[in-house]
């Protein structure tokens, strides 16, 4: 009796150790991720910031000064496909 009672103590020593051992990789991988989340956070806000920049650089462009001039005709692409460009049937 006292040998089936420590072989179950020694199961359930073991059981619980793996079980703290899985819910510390379980923490370790949560704190992982939370990091990574954040890194791509950070490096998204400063893509955006990057971004922001140059529309406000561009829109605020005159560009006229920088020797652009309108256009003198504009030309359209025409919606309806041209007989050239039809599959071969």
């Amino acid at each position: 009796m006292v040998s089936i009672c420590s072989g179950v103590v020694a199961v359930l020593a073991i059981t619980y150790i793996g079980l703290i051992a899985v819910v510390m990789s379980y923490a370790v991988l949560t704190v992982e991720f939370s990091q990574s989340v954040r890194n791509d956070e950070a490096t998204v806000a400063t893509l955006e910031s990057q971004y922001l920049t140059a529309i406000a650089r561009i829109t605020a462009t005159d560009y006229a000064a920088a020797g652009y001039t309108k256009p003198i005709a504009e030309t359209f692409v025409p919606t309806e496909s041209v007989a050239a460009l039809t599959a071969l049937r």
